[in-house]
């Protein structure tokens, strides 16, 4: 039907007689119509469609303009390869770059292409005759052009009286409209006024007369040319009244003003053009805006600093470049809620509830922030605390703020300042910089519109700096309790109070916080969670919350217990819960896909068909060995992911007493390395190793994963424990893991980082860890579950480790 349709209208568009090639203002006489079968052949045709910007094109009218869209220049080829027709619409909005169907007209133009010029860049100039009106039906394809069903503007009618007057009275207002702007010729008055056909008469003027896309689109739109011819009389009528306007303002400003008074003509003339449309002088505005001042609530040092300002904008000329600084500086100073703050929920109750509802653990933030609600309930006023949630991805750092603000009724504001290498911002920038403007803090400030929300300061661990200055120095000031509330924006230069603001940090380490920075902060760590609290926190948020995002009922998938543990334990191997959501989410989308296209109301997971939707099993949980290979100890590390364990290997070889360290180990690692070495060369006869082992035996230490960077202070029992290992030929437990740093004497010390540890060993099917005596006190923040499952055993000495460790002591020689 696509071809026959195009060879039809070939067939009945030669029978026209060619437009000679035209300006707009000029038409070409107009073919008839045919006979009334011919015109019913053309009712419905199939043509490329080019939408057009910002440009109207109207039958019997000659036009170029530049094509350089895809879409666009492919329904050109199209045209050029069939008949040489086209459909024109305009776009509804010309800033679109892709327009879509719905943004498209209707109504447009079938022209014919007279011309194409191939310009540089991909351009194409091409010259186009309008032919007649067309309706869009439908769109037949979309790709890789346009190409839709018109209808054919239906045949007009004979000239009836209504229609010959409403041609008078239009011929009329044409040459008023003519007369006043005195920019269109007298030829094309005179070629106009010589059209007796009324649709090609009106469509003739609107194309000199109109300007806007609109008006144009809705003459084009009516294809009876009594109400076209009717439409376009009252569009002629508005522009002269707007056309005298413009004349009355120029004689009222020529009045005013002599030749030697430019500048002053030219202000004047704004003014009256101002005044004509409605805008405000200077006076006014200044008005409004001490208005504004008075009610803004604004600080003695404010007030003062925005009436000076005010000053400078009553005096300054409405011209002036600065008008407009000045205009946005006021802004900012009326706009910052100075007095505006929302009231706290004191109800501890609903408090808590809010933070267990939407949180699973993490009793040590639920509690400090329901001490904060406490204390501020029996004093009536506090400062807002300064909290640092320090811990891995995916624990719920981020969540845990946005909870903290629903609990006391805050609006919640977030700020990254991962990679935030500028100290403008923080403190914004000078106001004597073009396009200056307030820092981060200030913004989010008046964004959020109260001076007491719940500020979140994500990412404070990823602060850099460079020349631009140092971003983590401008947050001193503000983490400050004794100094925010006097912060002094670079832009505002004003002191407003952020001391009632309450702002919360995250970091994953505090290894690259400043030491001034972090004193300022109140830190809690937040360790990884159990696979019983993984476990919990699936059931009660993630399931749900997947199921809803993914348009599915409770009933639609069933995860048995036993599925979901495989998941945590299988497929995911992590401190927080971020992977195993991923899994989850995976799973909901089988389901979303088995019930949308196969129509089942319920999927079942166990651990027998988990394999079918999630993949090959990626984790495997040995059971630890009895007795590890001589050499061989497990140690435990803390990273930014959370706990891991480590495994230190070591080799003998003969050699020269030559100490080998491989495997990315940082500087503090190689000196336990190197500690350890000679802890066991003082004590060689204690354990039953030759003293002299170093003079023809070399000490290979390898930690697996090299292409992984590894250092801190908490490998040494466990290397030193691996070379005695080695040397003596007893293998290490293998259900045994241990951390601590080591001195030469053979002192344990106490390290950081236990909770994540014991997560790890714990993840890992460890029996017993060793731990430093004086970390004892650490134990109460292991989980409950965790101190029931592993042994920890308490060491001072590195013979109480070896003691432990070792299958049996060796004997002394």
């Amino acid at each position: 039907m696509h071809d026959e349709e195009k060879k039809v209208l070939a067939q009945d568009v030669e029978q026209e007689k060619d437009a000679a090639a035209q300006p707009p203002a000029q038409a070409a006489e107009k073919t008839p119509a045919g006979d009334e079968a011919a015109e019913a052949k053309r009712i419905n045709l199939v043509l490329p469609l080019l939408p057009l910007r910002g440009l109207t094109v109207f039958p019997d009218m000659m036009l170029h303009f530049d094509v350089g869209r895809e879409k666009s220049v492919a329904a050109l080829e199209e045209a050029m390869l069939g008949n040489q027709l086209i459909f024109l619409c305009a776009q509804k909005d010309m800033q679109v770059e892709a327009p879509r169907p719905e943004d498209i007209e209707q109504v447009g133009t079938v022209a014919r292409v007279k011309q194409l010029l191939k310009l540089p860049g991909l351009t194409i100039r091409v010259l186009v005759e309008g032919l007649y009106r067309a309706r869009s039906v439908e769109y037949v394809r979309q790709e890789p052009y346009y190409e839709a069903l018109v209808e054919k503007e239906p045949a007009q009618q004979a000239t009836t009286p209504l229609v010959e007057a409403y041609m008078r009275n239009v011929a009329q207002a044409f040459a008023s409209f003519a007369k006043i702007n005195g920019k269109i010729s007298s030829e094309t008055i005179a070629t106009i006024s010589s059209v007796n056909d009324p649709g090609q008469f009106a469509d003739l003027i609107a194309a000199n007369v109109l300007t806007k896309q609109e008006d144009k689109q809705a003459i084009l739109e009516k294809f009876d040319p009594a109400a076209r011819l009717e439409l376009l009389l009252s569009m002629i009528q508005r522009e002269i009244e707007v056309a005298e306007i413009e004349k009355q303002i120029n004689a009222r400003v020529k009045k005013q003003i002599d030749e030697v008074q430019r500048e002053y003509y030219l202000n004047e003339q704004l003014k009256a053009i101002q005044k004509e449309l409605g805008d405000k002088d200077i006076s006014e505005e200044a008005d409004e805006y001490k208005e504004k001042i008075e009610k803004a609530g604004l600080s003695a040092e404010a007030r003062e600093k925005a009436l000076k300002e005010l000053d400078r904008l009553r005096k300054m000329s409405p011209g002036t470049p600065e008008t407009s600084v000045i205009r946005t500086y006021l802004d900012w100073i009326v706009e910052l809620p100075w007095q505006v703050e929302t009231t706290d929920n004191q109800d501890l109750s609903r408090a808590e509830e809010i933070l267990n509802e939407d949180h699973y653990g993490l009793d040590k933030v639920k509690e400090r922030v329901l001490e904060y609600l406490s204390i501020r309930q029996l004093t009536g006023s506090m400062k807002g605390p300064i909290l640092c949630f320090v811990g891995p991805p995916g624990v719920g750092k981020t969540s845990i703020a946005k909870s903290i603000a629903r609990a006391l009724d805050r609006k919640f504001v977030r700020m990254s300042l991962g990679g935030v290498r500028d100290e403008a911002e923080i403190r914004g920038h000078r106001r004597t910089y073009i396009g200056a403007i307030p820092g981060r803090i200030i913004s989010s400030i008046k964004t959020v519109g109260t001076r007491n929300p719940v500020f979140l300061l994500d990412e404070i661990d990823k602060m850099a700096s460079d020349f631009r200055g140092d971003p983590a120095s401008a947050m001193l000031e503000v983490l400050d309790p004794e100094q925010n509330f006097d912060f002094r924006d670079h832009y505002m230069e004003m002191a407003f109070d952020l001391s009632d603001v309450m702002f919360i940090a995250t970091a994953n380490s505090l290894d690259t916080i400043p030491q001034p920075l972090m004193d300022r902060m109140e830190i809690i760590r937040i360790a990884g969670y159990t696979q019983q609290e993984k476990h919990a926190i699936a059931r009660r948020f993630l399931i749900p919350k997947q199921l809803a995002e993914h348009g599915l009922k409770k009933s639609n998938l069933l995860i048995s217990d036993e599925a979901l543990d495989l998941v945590i334990d299988g497929y995911t191997r992590e401190a927080g819960v971020r992977s195993l959501e991923r899994q989850i989410a995976a799973l909901c989308r089988k389901a979303a896909r088995r019930v949308a296209q196969e129509g089942k109301k319920r999927l079942s997971v166990t651990p027998r068909t988990l394999e079918q939707y999630l993949g090959v099993q990626q984790y495997f949980r040995l059971p630890p060995e009895k007795h590890l290979a001589p050499g061989i100890a497990t140690g435990l590390a803390w990273t930014q992911l959370g706990g891991e364990t480590l495994s230190i290997e070591v080799a003998v070889l003969p050699g020269s007493g030559r100490l080998e360290l491989t495997g990315q180990l940082g500087d503090v690692m190689k000196e336990s390395a190197r500690a350890g070495m000679t802890l066991v060369r003082a004590h060689a006869r204690d354990w039953g190793i030759d003293p002299d082992f170093y003079k023809d035996k070399d000490l290979h230490i390898h930690i697996p994963e090299g292409a992984i960077p590894k250092d801190g202070p908490s490998a040494g029992i466990t290397m030193a424990t691996a070379i005695v290992s080695a040397l003596t030929g007893i293998p290490v437990r293998g259900d045994v893991a241990m951390t601590g740093e080591i001195t030469l004497r053979g002192r344990v010390l106490p390290i950081g980082g236990l909770k994540e540890k014991s997560l790890a060993a714990h993840r890992a099917g460890m029996q017993t860890v060793l731990i430093p005596v004086d970390n004892e006190k650490d134990l109460e923040e292991v989980p409950q579950n965790v101190r029931g499952a592993v042994k920890f055993v308490l060491v001072s000495a590195f013979s109480q480790v070896l003691k432990h460790a070792l299958a049996h002591m060796p004997k002394a020689k």
